[in-house]
C-alpha cells in the first residue's frame, strides 16, 4: 500500500473515530448526568466491561492480530474462491464458539459477576443489578465479535469506513435509552443492557451490503481442519496476552476497584474514557491501517516497505500522542468538570475521577505505541515474543498495582489513582520490551533524523504545557455547564495552535507526515 493510500486510509479511520468518539463522549456524559457514580451504575459498567473486554481481547484484539496477515496472504497468493473458503471456514468456526461462550456465561452470570467484581457481593442490590444486566450485555459479544471479523476482512481490501462507523451506533442506541426509554422502566438502568445488545446487531447489519459487493459475504461452515483456520488458531492462542494486555490491566483495575468506595469503578469509568479518546483518534485508527499493510510487505518480502511503514506510523503516534499525554494531565480537573458535572454527577465525583486521569494520562503516548509495535510482529507471524511481553506487563501491572496503593494509601490519596497509574506504568513497560526486541530483530528502530524530530516535539509540547497552565486561572469552575465546555474548548484550542506554531517554527513541515 502506498504512503498516500495508508494516510487517506488513516484520515477516513480517524474521521469515522472521532465521530464516535465525540458521540461516546456525549453518551458519557449522559449516562453521568442521568444515573450518577456509584450504586448501580457501577454494576451496569462491570456488566458492559465483561463483553466488551472479551470483544477487544479477541475480536478485535487476538483474532484480527491473527487473522488479517494469513488472509492477507491468500489475497496476494491464493484465488478468490479460497479465500471464500477461508473466510466459510473461519466465519463458522467463529460463530459456534462465540455461541456456545454466550450460552454458558449467561447460564453463569453470578459466578462471572463474582470473579469480575468481588466486591459486590456485600451488596445484594448492586450485585442482583450486575447479574441481570450481564444476561442482557453479553449477546452483545457474538454480533460485536463477527462485525469486528466481517471489518477485518473489509479492511484488508481498503474499505475502512463502514468498521469504523460501527461504534457510532451502540452510542447512539445508549443516549436514545438512557433519556428517552429508561423512565419507562421500573429499573431505569436496565435499559442500557438492551440498547447495548441492539447495537452489536446494527453494527453487524451495516457491514454485510460491502460483503456482499466484494464477493465475501458467505455462508459458514465449522470446519477446524481446514489449513487457513489452524494456522489461525495457532497465532491466536498466544496473541491474546500479546495485544490485549492493556485490555486485561483495566480489567484488574475494575476487579480491585469493586473492592473500594462506592463509585470507585464509576471513576475509573470516566478517566479512562477520556484518555481512551486520542487513543482511538490516532492509536487505533494508524493500529487498523498497517496492520495489512505490513502483512502485505510480509507477505511480498518487502523489508523496506515494512520499515518505512512502522516509521511513518511512529512520526504520526508521537506527534499526537505526546502533547495529547501532557495535555491530558493539565486539563484533568477542567475536562471533568466541564464534561460530567451535572444532575447526578457531583463535583465530588468530578475531583475523583481526575484523580484517576492524571494517573491515566501518563500512558497515552505508551498506549498508542503498543498499537503500533504490535502488529509488526503480529505482521510478521511471530505471537510468541508479544505473549512473552504481554506476561511480563500483566505481573508488572499486579506488582504496581499492590506498591501504588500502598503509597497513595500512606500519603493519603484516593486508592483508585495508584490503579491507574499502575495502568500507566505497565503500558511503557509493554510498549519499551516490545520496542527493544524490535530493534534487537533490526525490524525496526528509531533512526538519527528522529534527534531533531524529538527535539521539535519536545519543545513544542512543552511550550504548549506552560500556555496552558497560564490561562487555567481563567476557567470558570462554577458557570453555566455550556460556559464551562465553551471555555474548555478554547483552551484546548490555544494550546493546539502554540503547539503547532511552534513546530512549523522549528522546521517542521506536514509534508514529512507523507513521506518521512
Amino acid at each position: 500500500m502506498a504512503k498516500s493510500r495508508l494516510f487517506r486510509s488513516t484520515m477516513v479511520v480517524s474521521a469515522m473515530t472521532m465521530l464516535s468518539r465525540i458521540l461516546g463522549l456525549v453518551r458519557d456524559m449522559v449516562l453521568m448526568g442521568v444515573f450518577g457514580a456509584g450504586g448501580l451504575m457501577d454494576a451496569f459498567l462491570v456488566a458492559f466491561k465483561i463483553p466488551n473486554f472479551l470483544r477487544r481481547l479477541f475480536a478485535e484484539g487476538a483474532f484480527s492480530q491473527a487473522f488479517v496477515p494469513v488472509l492477507s496472504e491468500y489475497k496476494e497468493k491464493r484465488t478468490l474462491n479460497e479465500v471464500q473458503l477461508l473466510i466459510s471456514r473461519v466465519s463458522g468456526v467463529l460463530s459456534l464458539v462465540l455461541l456456545v461462550l454466550t450460552v454458558v456465561v449467561i447460564a453463569l452470570a453470578p459466578w462471572v459477576v463474582a470473579l469480575f467484581a468481588p466486591g459486590f457481593r456485600g451488596d445484594e442490590a448492586k450485585f442482583a443489578a450486575a447479574t441481570e444486566l450481564l444476561r442482557l450485555t453479553f449477546p452483545y459479544l457474538l454480533f460485536i465479535s463477527m462485525t469486528a471479523f466481517f471489518g477485518s476482512i473489509l479492511q484488508s481490501y481498503g474499505r475502512f469506513a463502514a468498521p469504523a462507523f460501527a461504534p457510532v451506533l451502540l452510542n447512539a442506541c445508549m443516549i436514545l435509552g438512557a433519556l428517552l426509554f429508561a423512565p419507562m422502566f421500573d429499573t431505569p438502568i436496565m435499559v442500557l443492557g438492551y440498547a447495548v445488545a441492539i447495537s452489536g446487531i446494527l453494527q453487524l447489519m451495516i457491514q454485510l451490503p460491502q460483503l456482499w459487493q466484494q464477493k465475501l459475504l458467505i455462508a459458514p461452515k465449522f470446519d477446524t481442519q481446514h489449513e487457513g483456520v489452524r494456522r489461525i488458531l495457532k497465532l491466536m492462542l498466544p496473541a491474546i496476552f500479546g495485544v490485549s494486555v492493556t485490555q486485561i490491566n483495566l480489567l484488574l483495575n475494575t476487579v480491585f476497584a469493586s473492592l473500594m468506595i462506592g463509585g470507585s469503578v464509576s471513576w475509573l469509568y470516566a478517566a479512562e474514557r477520556l484518555s481512551e479518546l486520542p487513543l482511538g483518534l490516532i492509536g487505533v485508527a494508524i493500529g487498523t491501517v498497517i496492520l495489512p499493510s505490513l502483512s502485505s510487505s510480509r507477505a511480498k518480502a518487502d523489508d523496506e516497505t515494512f520499515k518505512k511503514t512502522l516509521d511513518w506510523a511512529a512520526k504520526l503516534i508521537i506527534l499526537v500522542g505526546l502533547p495529547a499525554s501532557l495535555a491530558m494531565f493539565v486539563l484533568s480537573d477542567i475536562l471533568m468538570n466541564a464534561l460530567f458535572v451535572r444532575g447526578e454527577f457531583t463535583q465530588h465525583d468530578a475531583l475523583m475521577s481526575g484523580v484517576a486521569l492524571k494517573a491515566l494520562s501518563g500512558g497515552i503516548l505508551g498506549f498508542m505505541l503498543i498499537k503500533i509495535f504490535a502488529p509488526a510482529f503480529f505482521a510478521d507471524q511471530d505471537t510468541k515474543t508479544p505473549v512473552k511481553i504481554g506476561i511480563i506487563a500483566v505481573f508488572a501491572n499486579m506488582i504496581f498495582s499492590v506498591l501504588f496503593i500502598g503509597i497513595f494509601y500512606l500519603i493519603k490519596l484516593p486508592l483508585h489513582g495508584g490503579l491507574a497509574l499502575a495502568t500507566t506504568a505497565a503500558s511503557f513497560v509493554n510498549a519499551g520490551l516490545l520496542y527493544y526486541f524490535l530493534h534487537k530483530k533490526q525490524v525496526f528502530r528509531f533512526g538519527s533524523h528522529w534527534r531533531k524530530m524529538g527535539a521539535q516535539f519536545g519543545l513544542s509540547s512543552l511550550l504548549m504545557v506552560l500556555s496552558l497552565y497560564l490561562v487555567l486561572p481563567f476557567y470558570p469552575t462554577d458557570g453555566a455547564q455550556w460556559l464551562r465546555i465553551a471555555s474548555l474548548l478554547g483552551i484546548c484550542l490555544l494550546g493546539a495552535a502554540v503547539y503547532g506554531i511552534v513546530l512549523l517554527a522549528t522546521g517542521f513541515r506536514p509534508r514529512q507526515l507523507k513521506h518521512g
